[in-house]
């Protein structure tokens, strides 16, 4: 087997609890991770699930470094990038984007389309700017119109596809997708899902996807990882996982929210 894309050793990260802060002395501290492992095989598509607090959105937040670990050890091809500075980052950022669950709120309101497109592109140095971001939108289905848009004159579904936009412009080798799903319909939902799908396809992407929804967790992701509490209870192929689940509170999680039956071209 060559090489995994993420190699996660062992990682711990802790939060201050500010609301428990003794009258002297620092505030006592929330273990979020404690000492995840765990590898991702490139090209594939793995899910991370758990309930609210899990530290599912945390664990995503410290693999792309926008986090920092208290200890642990983060590769990403080969290369230890655990407490990487800011300026040597910069050269991996571009092979490493983030699609955000509300796109109001990471879209710039005062950008348009093609100036949020075209923004990691100018920061990470390429040409053509106009060519890519045309071709951007076009691989996410929206209308060369769009270019001179504003983030409030588009709906939820096309804000997040701008946001795909954005993140597979710069030609990424790995994608997480943070709850890019929940905040919209049912219809549009499945219009993001196949969008993923075909681009993981298409671009040979390898794609990180966090969510609390098992249905579609197991209509997408290839291998899925269950949090719970900050430490991994469970991480097989999704089939095995949904077919026969080892551990209990994986059990839990499945049985607590109703799956639809799933046919092969449920999302079509």
């Amino acid at each position: 087997m060559s090489q995994p894309l993420f190699e996660i050793r062992d990682l711990r990260l802790s939060f201050a609890d500010h609301a428990h802060k003794p009258l002297f002395g620092a505030s006592p501290r929330i273990e979020v991770l404690k000492g995840v492992s765990f590898d991702i095989q490139r090209g594939d598509v793995i899910g991370i699930v758990g309930g609210s607090g899990s530290g599912k959105s945390t664990l995503g937040r410290a693999m792309v470094r926008l986090l920092e670990v208290a200890s642990g050890e983060i590769r990403f091809d080969g290369q230890d990038i655990t407490h990487l500075g800011e300026t040597d980052m910069r050269p991996l950022r571009k092979r490493i984007q983030m699609i955000f669950q509300d796109p109001m709120s990471s879209l710039n309101p005062r950008h348009t389309v093609a100036a949020i497109i075209a923004g990691p592109l100018r920061l990470h140095g390429f040409d053509q700017i106009r060519e890519r971001v045309d071709l951007a939108l076009s691989q996410v289905g929206l209308p060369l119109a769009f270019r001179s848009r504003y983030p409030h004159e588009l709906s939820g579904g096309q804000r997040q596809r701008v946001g795909i936009a954005r993140a597979i412009a710069t030609e990424p080798d790995f994608i997480l997708a943070d709850e890019v799903v929940s905040g919209l319909d049912v219809s549009s939902q499945a219009q993001v899902l196949n969008l993923l799908e075909r681009l993981v396809s298409d671009m040979g992407l390898t794609l990180g996807f966090i969510s609390h929804d098992l249905s579609v967790i197991r209509r997408l992701c290839q291998t899925t990882l269950v949090l719970h509490h900050g430490e991994i209870v469970e991480l097989a192929t999704t089939e095995a996982l949904f077919d026969a689940p080892q551990a209990q509170y994986t059990r839990d999680l499945l049985d607590a929210i109703p799956l639809p039956e799933v046919s092969p071209g449920w999302l079509d």
